[in-house]
């Protein structure tokens, strides 16, 4: 099966059998063990162990017995057992080490006894005897030594069973053999070849479960003990439980934070709506009213006196325009069309062209990454701002300073407005900054206002990019 991306893979072995034995898992694994890379695997894994444990594995065994041996003669025995619970140790390393390279599974090693807080000559001679994992190392020499020997030597007399079948079609035609079957020679060379393959796959299958029996082996007793994992087990449940304690009071305190900063956002589109209407009410619509006035005035002097039509009307066309300013004030308050039209750096200095105090604006690179929400966010912090400092701070220059956040997942936008007036600005609540702060937190930006007294102020907030 192929994909555009080449060929799939096959799917990983699911448990130690599937990699070590496939032939006792499957079907698939039994009919290819004969060419199996598992195969190739155990049987190269069973005749090194099987020299291997012949020899250090043997000799360990035996170096430990003698010693256990000598001890109840006055202790002389327990330095000659301590020191090969020690090599017992080493053993296990470098058996574990050697089914990771043959095999492919790694076994984990298992926890070292702690050291005493005050150790003497005796508890550090005492220590490996009391060492279950050393016990554990000597016992598996002679176990694994026992079952490389069984397995390894029933796969090579199966192994060669195969061989002499094949070779015994070639050249035993005449042999005793074939005559007292009282076969034909045809069949008898069926037979042998048929007996060769079945001893082939016993021969492979014999050879996996060997292997696995090692690998087994050396889990149980060249890793950690039963009580090892147990305890790795409840650390790491314990580990999970505090990461779930922490995802679940990170998610507690956001939403919070997302319940203030709606019932901010709602009141600050209350406020918002009721500065509208109200300058609706005492701007424009007086001035329609006045305008509705004036042009029925033109209309009763048009015939009888048009000199005071004409002023009528030209009073009337001068509210026009006056109302068409307050409309587009109003308008750039709820959403200014530069900022759609020419983006955030051109609406920033359009701001800064009409503030009384001097205004130097600097962008940091280009800001339209940045969300129509994120941008509006952003200008309606500097409008205000500005506005602030004009009324109340006393300063002579204002700076403000947009950029982009990259290093940030998502990026985010920022904006800084700093001036050196009188500084001592605050958060009161109904004021303007506090109506920003819910909009930027409403679009789970952060605001920050550092004012103190005589040092000026500064405003920073970031807002998402994607918000």
């Amino acid at each position: 099966m192929t994909s555009d991306d080449g060929p799939t893979p096959a799917p990983p072995p699911r448990t130690l059998a599937d990699h070590v034995a496939p032939a006792l898992t499957s079907g698939t694994g039994f009919f290819r063990a004969p060419y199996h890379p598992a195969t190739r695997r155990a049987v190269a894994a069973l005749a090194v162990g099987w020299i291997w444990h012949l020899t250090a594995g043997l000799v360990l065994w035996a170096l430990v017995l003698v010693s256990a041996g000598l001890v109840p003669a006055l202790g002389v025995g327990v330095p000659m057992l301590a020191f090969c619970l020690l090599l017992a140790r080493r053993f296990g390393t470098a058996e574990r080490a050697r089914i990771a390279r043959q095999t492919g599974v790694r076994v984990p090693a298992p926890r070292r006894r702690p050291a005493p807080a005050r150790p003497t000559p005796w508890s550090r001679l005492w220590a490996p005897v009391r060492d279950d994992r050393a016990w554990s190392a000597t016992l598996y020499a002679f176990l694994g030594m026992l079952t490389t020997c069984v397995f390894f030597s029933g796969a090579t007399a199966l192994a060669a069973g195969a061989v002499a079948g094949v070779a015994f079609t070639l050249v035993g035609r005449d042999s005793s053999l074939a005559q007292w079957s009282g076969l034909p020679w045809a069949a008898v060379v069926v037979g042998a070849l048929a007996a060769a393959v079945v001893l082939v796959w016993a021969a492979a299958a014999l050879a996996q479960y060997g292997s696995y029996l090692v690998v087994r082996l050396a889990t149980v007793l060249l890793g950690p003990s039963a009580a090892e994992v147990a305890d790795a087990r409840a650390a790491a449940a314990e580990q999970e439980t505090r990461v779930a304690e922490a995802a679940a009071h990170t998610a507690r305190e956001r939403a919070a934070v997302l319940t203030e900063s709606r019932t901010a956002a709602v009141s600050a589109a209350d406020t918002e709506r009721r500065r509208i209407e109200r300058d609706l009410h005492d701007g424009a619509q007086q001035r329609l009213v006045a305008l509705g006035v004036e042009l029925g005035v033109a209309r009763r002097l048009a015939d009888k006196d048009p000199e005071h039509a004409v002023a009528a009307l030209e009073l009337a066309h001068r509210e026009i325009k006056e109302t068409l300013a307050e409309l587009r004030d109003l308008v750039r308050g709820i959403h200014p069309a530069v900022l759609s039209d020419r983006g955030l750096d051109a609406a920033l200095s359009a701001l800064a062209g009409r503030s009384p105090v001097p205004v130097r604006v600097e962008v940091t690179g280009d800001l339209t990454p940045a969300s129509a929400a994120a941008q509006a966010a952003a200008y309606f912090v500097v409008a205000e701002a500005l506005t602030n400092v004009a009324k109340h701070a006393g300063a002579e220059m204002i700076r403000v300073h947009a950029s982009l956040v990259p290093d940030d997942r998502p990026a985010r936008l920022r904006v800084a407005v700093s001036d050196d007036g009188r500084g001592g600005a605050e958060l009161s609540p109904g004021s303007g900054l506090a109506g920003l702060r819910g909009r930027v937190a409403a679009l789970d930006g952060t605001f920050e206002l550092d004012s103190p007294p005589g040092a000026g102020t500064r405003l920073t907030v970031e807002v998402p990019c994607a918000s």
